[in-house]
């Protein structure tokens, strides 16, 4: 897990100065505080903060090199499969046992689009082919590892935090806010991948890769989305039982070379990720976070799991004074616009973990992924009511709600289901976000997401509010987690977000 800055210039136009490059990239310190590594050419120069995790020797530092010198790589993340692809395709006289090494080789034997391919993990990756002079800009299919990039007249600048891109020289005095994307962040809370509040600056999106030539020519390529209609899904019966899948996902997410503990709550998700890596790795410790707040605490019930579970446990209580002073702290590792005051009890706790481990397990994306939230069934039990149509609609429940025959003015305040889907996951009513932006609209990009097809069964509406929570709202949950983890230096690992678990539930 680290940190990377990187430029591409077009026509060979000037790169920055060493020394201002490396102050760019120290804004990324705290993503990779045990090495920072640096690689030039006459057109683009990258550099890395690593956290050790893999091969915490000086072998597994970056930039690296492919053998054939082709490439040059720098790459935050995990591969999740690495050895397994190390042992498929027989690759040999490797000169590190860490994931990049792995990566590398097979850059050269299959190329850029075909490697990717192959990748199971959470990463983001900047690729240089230095003999076809061309940048490739390749993020996980989960959208688990942040990577943002600028485009202006001098060339690309790729980087893991967005104030690495709109601080670079090549953007100053050409920076202009996007109206539709302050909207959305207002609205939500955060900027949806590929925007970003200004223009020229954008985020890769989950499962895509970009390539750019130094002419400045760009070629956009999906290599793996997760399809938005049930239709799509080839109906066939699953292989394993999800047991199966889970167990190993956790199985590849405990290769670790420094310590590594579980997070466990008082839910049901990140007990399930605890119990499997106990099974898997008897001495794996978990870790537990208690508020002096009856409402918020699950120290107790965590607790009884770990009892069950026979685990050693480790228990951090805070109390809200605690929290309340590091809000400040707090606002240092969050270098984009993002709204969830929820980052605040995770910066603390990723910060109290750090105090022990290096990486940690935990239960996000299972909401997602098996329908944990209940607007999922509250918007399936009144979709009828959306058939109606409007004019009709509202006197209708009027009536019913003031007869108490029923107790819900969703399809009295909304004129369609998109409309109610979106506004579940506001921060502010529609009405009063419009007040705001009287003459913005969302852009496209939202509006596509929230764009529900006609006809929709039962099942098919279930799948599409599936489809749209993995793109929509866990990618708040996931920058959130990223961003206060490595404020502290701390790796997450998401075993229900494995490439494998994905396509079971899907």
């Amino acid at each position: 897990m680290c940190g990377f800055l990187g430029e591409f210039s077009f026509n060979n136009n000037d790169l920055t100065k060493r020394k201002s490059f490396h102050s760019l990239l120290s804004l990324s310190k705290h993503r990779g505080p045990d090495h920072t590594g640096m690689l030039q050419d006459d057109y683009y120069q990258v550099g890395f903060n690593r956290l050790a995790i893999l091969d915490v020797t000086a072998s597994g530092n970056q930039p690296k090199e492919s053998p054939s010198k082709k490439y040059t790589v720098v790459f935050n993340g995990e591969i999740y499969n690495y050895k397994e692809l190390q042992k498929k395709h027989h690759l040999t006289n490797l000169q590190s046992t860490s994931d990049t090494e792995v990566l590398i080789h097979l850059l050269d034997k299959y190329g850029i689009e075909s490697t990717i391919k192959m990748l199971n993990g959470m990463y983001s990756i900047a690729i240089v082919d230095k003999f076809n002079k061309t940048v490739t800009l390749v993020r996980d299919f989960a959208g688990i590892k942040p990577l943002f990039y600028g485009r202006s007249k001098k060339g690309i600048v790729f980087a893991s935090q967005f104030n690495q891109v709109f601080k670079h020289p090549w953007h100053n005095g050409s920076l202009k806010l996007r109206p539709e994307v302050m909207k959305e962040y207002f609205g939500f809370g955060f900027m949806h991948a590929p925007n970003t509040i200004y223009d020229n600056i954008f985020q890769v999106e989950p499962g895509e890769f970009l390539q750019f030539s130094s002419q400045g020519k760009c070629v956009k390529k999906a290599y793996l989305k997760f399809p938005k209609s049930h239709s799509e899904i080839k109906k066939k019966k699953p292989v394993n039982f999800f047991d199966k899948v889970l167990k190993g996902a956790v199985s590849r997410q405990l290769i670790s070379d420094v310590p590594l503990a579980s997070f466990l709550s008082g839910g049901i998700d990140s007990p399930l990720i605890t119990a499997i890596a106990k099974d898997i790795k008897t001495d794996v410790e978990a870790f537990t976070f208690g508020i002096d707040h009856v409402k918020y605490d699950e120290s107790t019930k965590a607790k009884a799991y770990a009892k069950h579970l026979k685990i050693r446990h480790t228990l951090e209580n805070v109390n809200v004074k605690e929290i309340v002073l590091s809000i400040d702290e707090h606002f240092q590792y969050l270098t984009e616009p993002f709204g969830d005051y929820s980052s605040i009890p995770t910066f603390l706790i990723t910060k109290k973990a750090r105090n022990t481990h290096t990486v940690m397990l935990s239960g996000d994306g299972g909401d997602e992924l098996f329908f944990g939230y209940p607007r999922m069934l509250d918007i399936l039990n009144k979709r009828y009511w959306f058939y109606i149509p409007f004019g009709i609609r509202r006197p209708l429940i009027a009536i019913l709600n003031h007869l108490k025959v029923i107790n819900t003015w969703a399809p009295y305040t909304f004129r369609t289901l998109e409309e109610w889907v979106k506004a579940k996951q506001l921060h502010i009513l529609p009405e009063i976000l419009d007040s705001f932006f009287e003459k913005e609209t969302f852009s496209k990009e939202v509006n596509n997401l929230f764009e529900i097809p006609k006809k929709q069964s039962k099942q098919q509406l279930l799948h599409w509010l599936r489809w749209n929570e993995f793109y929509g709202h866990m990618q708040r949950v996931l920058i959130k987690v990223d961003r206060m983890s490595m404020g502290n230096s701390l790796e997450v690992r998401v075993p229900f977000l494995d490439k494998e678990s994905i396509a079971y539930a899907w």
